[in-house]
């Protein structure tokens, strides 16, 4: 039972669909008020203590500060800088107050950029000096960013800035955070990590039928997939979960969630995840497919 609480200690709540219209296959469209109080009841109960969220996600982070969220760990984001800012600190500070106002918490567990070449780009030195101040007087526990490729990494490591958290795409087909040696380098250094898209946006849980015709082009690689999961006796949710969750190095998995049962579904799968093989033969580089940015659906 202990390892099953540290297992599910491992999710983190994310929150993309409490504010917006967003995923694959997500069909309900936002998340209701009254199923948002629902899965963080659960979630408290089951032991997740991390919420994810985001300044560009809608009324997320309102919705949040409705349903009383102070008993989490609250991760959010900044967004991209805009082009017309001319004082950096006064807006970056503006957003953090803001963000803590609408969720209705004293501070903030992470602050994430949501753009990390903000901190690569010219004024770099200076944002990075406003989240450390932001750190040093309580608003925010930890700093980081949010990254879409590895080669992020590479650009942040030659800036010699210290960040507490890094966030970035993993699952079983996106597999570039541990290929890279990024995953074990990060481990190493203390920085803790938070893994995303486990479904990527829920593609990897559409049946072939459901999936748009832009997908068409890797149908070999889906056909692979499913016939891995099945001949391992494994549902897709399950094959999904079991991959993330099989690497310690991971501090905390964000899970999109949209309702109550969905949320069971997760801990119920996670918790049997013990019994099922990993799969070493599906991951894919084909940025076309596994950076959602980069589709483009057909109607």
């Amino acid at each position: 039972m202990v390892n099953e609480k540290k297992i599910r200690n491992r999710i983190a709540l994310g929150t993309v669909q409490f504010g917006l219209n967003y995923g694959i296959s997500n069909y309900s469209g936002k998340v209701l008020h009254s199923d948002v109080c629902e899965i963080l009841i659960e979630a408290k109960n089951q032991g997740i203590n991390t919420i994810d969220t985001a300044i560009i996600y809608g009324e997320s982070e309102t919705v949040l500060g409705k349903s009383e969220v102070s008993n989490f760990k609250i991760v959010t984001k900044l967004p991209p800088i805009p082009l017309n800012v001319k004082d950096i600190n006064a807006w970056a500070t503006k957003n953090v107050y803001s963000s803590i106002s609408k969720l209705r918490v004293s501070n903030l567990y992470g602050l994430l950029l949501h753009n990390s070449s903000d901190l690569i780009g010219d004024n770099g030195k200076k944002l990075y000096d406003i989240l450390s101040n932001l750190k040093s007087e309580g608003l925010v526990e930890k700093i980081g960013i949010s990254i879409y490729s590895p080669e992020e990494l590479d650009d942040i490591e030659k800036k010699n800035f210290k960040l507490d958290i890094i966030q970035a795409p993993f699952n079983i087909f996106d597999r570039r955070i541990k290929t890279s040696g990024w995953l074990k380098k990060l481990k190493e250094s203390g920085v803790e990590i938070h893994t995303r898209s486990v479904f990527l946006q829920g593609l990897l849980l559409l049946k072939s039928k459901d999936r748009n015709l832009y997908f068409e082009k890797w149908k070999d690689h889906f056909d692979k997939f499913e016939f891995w999961h099945k001949s391992n006796n494994q549902s897709a949710l399950e094959a999904c979960l079991n991959f993330v969750f099989s690497f310690n190095e991971i501090d905390k998995i964000v899970i999109g969630i949209e309702s109550k049962k969905q949320l069971e579904e997760i801990i119920l799968s996670v918790s049997n995840k013990s019994k099922y093989p990993i799969s070493d033969h599906l991951d894919i580089d084909d940025i076309m497919l596994i950076n959602p940015s980069k589709w483009r659906l057909s109607k």
